[in-house]
């Protein structure tokens, strides 16, 4: 009887999940049976459909994937999706069984998924012991963590070459569909990132989302204006209107002090 390894993914981002499942079907061993875009939908799964393997993005938008794995009663092979710098790293070489480090190559993929597999040929199991260290771990550093992996500079590609902008000189960053329009005071950039992920990793005593689709540089904010009908608007130095939503209005004005 051939090896059948029940896979659950969990990633808050639609791309990052479409991708994991393309090479999830490469793995005849493999069986993809869920995939969750928030904790909360990922421990429900997780406990219902008892899988072998998960792959768990870190950062997820309602809570970590550490908490995820702290209201888990059973004890799956976890495969770390992270973006995390060096720091945190040595904790995953030290007590993770495997993690995939953003942006990761195919083929660092399917080392990893051979080693699961291979891991279940020989019915080994796995230590709990290893990941409540793993936890304990990024409790206890989880300020210094958080800080280390603020982004300095964001990586721009521009034909055959990659600059660093300089967050300094962002302005404000909008959506575009699955991309970002990063403005700065001398261009506009494109990068295939959401304002998830950019958000989280952006220095928070400066940038803030106030919308979905828009994220501002308090640096370059000029005025706020307010409607006759409750609405706010924010406008930048450079003359540009962005509209407050309604969920992000009360963060934005507790921000300010407002």
């Amino acid at each position: 009887m051939s090896l059948a390894l029940k896979v659950i993914v969990v990633d808050d981002e639609e791309l990052a999940r479409k991708r994991l499942e393309n090479l999830i079907k490469e793995v005849p061993q493999f069986e993809l049976v869920a995939q969750c875009q928030n904790g909360e939908d990922a421990i429900e799964k997780i406990e219902s459909l008892l899988p072998d393997l998960i792959y768990l993005d870190i950062k997820l938008k309602d809570m970590s994937g550490f908490d995820v794995l702290k209201n888990l009663t059973i004890t799956p092979i976890i495969i770390f999706v992270t973006a995390y710098d060096k720091f945190a790293i040595k904790a995953f070489d030290n007590f993770a069984f495997d993690y995939l480090l953003k942006p990761f190559k195919d083929s660092r993929f399917l080392e990893s998924a051979d080693k699961a597999i291979e891991h279940f040929k020989l019915k080994k199991s796995i230590s709990g012991e290893n990941l409540s260290q793993l936890l304990n771990f990024f409790e206890k550093n989880r300020n210094k963590i958080n800080e280390s992996n603020k982004l300095q500079s964001i990586p721009i590609r521009l034909g055959n070459k990659i600059s660093f902008l300089d967050f300094n000189d962002i302005k404000y960053i909008t959506a575009s569909g699955y991309y970002a329009e990063i403005f700065s005071e001398s261009k506009k950039h494109l990068i295939r990132q959401s304002l998830s992920n950019l958000i989280v990793e952006l220095d928070s005593d400066y940038f803030i989302r106030i919308h979905r689709s828009t994220i501002i540089n308090l640096k370059f904010m000029l005025e706020i204006i307010n409607s006759n009908f409750g609405d706010m608007d924010v406008k930048m130095k450079d003359g540009k209107l962005f509209r407050i939503s309604k969920s992000y209005k009360k963060d934005f004005l507790n921000k300010l002090n407002i």
